[in-house]
């Protein structure tokens, strides 16, 4: 139980990474006063938040319903979630590639901060592939959720304390600490795949 529940924590805080959005959150609500900056932040985490258990809750029946093996979407999702990994350690940061999508006739809230920084594809991919029912109850995704919620809540107090925190490690921080988290995302990619290989191969 204790190993299902730090491999979900790590795995969350890997594909959301809520430090990586501290300098995203701070480039969106730069001319916004501190009323709005917490506005921003509760809205975005509470998006951010829904979509996720939305697929949580409704993933694997969506997938189901389109007649998609969950192996073969394990091992797609493990491939997607390998290159997304490869984008993090030797592509942009991910506080670098977000603000280059920065629209300010867009609701900063939920893009890009809701999605794709928070609820982003990486994060949708483990929500499904972290609560497959045919391998956990429900009691196990509940914890799952519980998990996701967790890290939420933490890139939420991190988007509320940003400027104090990018004050100590500012972009070039955030891009270090966001490439450690892709090599950790590399790593769960590839136990994913493997396992999906031995599930649909019934080795």
């Amino acid at each position: 139980m204790i190993d299902t529940l730090l491999t979900s924590f790590i795995t969350f805080f890997t594909v959301i990474d809520p430090i990586g959005t501290i300098p995203v959150f701070i480039a969106v609500t730069a001319s916004v006063n501190n009323n709005d900056k917490k506005k921003i932040a509760i809205k975005a985490a509470a998006t951010a938040a829904g979509v996720l258990l939305f697929f949580i809750v409704l993933g694997e029946i969506i997938i189901n319903a389109i007649d998609i093996p969950l192996p073969t979407f394990q091992i797609a999702g493990g491939i997607v979630l390998f290159l997304f990994a490869l984008t993090m350690i030797f592509g942009e940061s991910k506080p670098e590639e977000e603000l280059s999508h920065l629209d300010k006739k867009e609701d900063k809230a939920i893009f890009p901060l809701a999605m794709p920084s928070l609820a982003s594809p990486g994060a949708i991919l483990a929500a499904i592939l972290l609560t497959e029912n045919s391998k956990y109850s429900i009691a196990d995704q509940s914890l799952t959720a519980l998990m996701m919620l967790a890290v939420i809540f933490i890139a939420l107090i991190f988007m509320l304390l940003s400027a104090k925190i990018f004050k100590y490690i500012g972009n070039s921080g955030a891009a270090i600490i966001s490439r450690v988290m892709g090599l950790i995302l590399s790593s769960v990619a590839v136990a994913n795949v493997l396992q999906g290989i031995k599930i649909y191969f019934d080795l």
